[in-house]
């Protein structure tokens, strides 16, 4: 039986791994001037910083969803919610002056 306080574990697991894909994906936005370095880092750097950070927080939300149901919503929901809440709602990057360090 599911506890409403497993709920609220897992709810805030969601979030918290929605804000660190949102934040990884602005940083890489604001950092990398190629695409396919992009595409390189959304697809292998932020489902693997999401995986590290499941394994290590996977303790403490005590509902039981299995392998495919703890990647897809730890690992995959999040991922896809922050790089679309970065595309979408935040600023281009465009709009931003990065200082030049070369």
């Amino acid at each position: 039986m599911v506890s409403v306080l497993g709920l609220v574990l897992l709810g805030v697991a969601f979030l918290a791994h929605t804000f660190v894909a949102a934040v990884m994906t602005r940083f890489l936005r604001l950092r990398l001037n190629t695409q396919w370095g992009m595409v390189l880092y959304a697809v292998v750097l932020i489902p693997f910083a999401l995986l590290a950070l499941t394994l290590v927080t996977g303790q403490l939300v005590p509902i039981e969803l299995g392998q495919m149901g703890v990647l897809g919503l730890l690992v995959g929901m999040p991922l896809a919610l922050g790089f679309t809440i970065d595309v979408l709602y935040m600023p281009s990057p465009d709009e931003y002056s990065v200082p030049d360090t070369r």
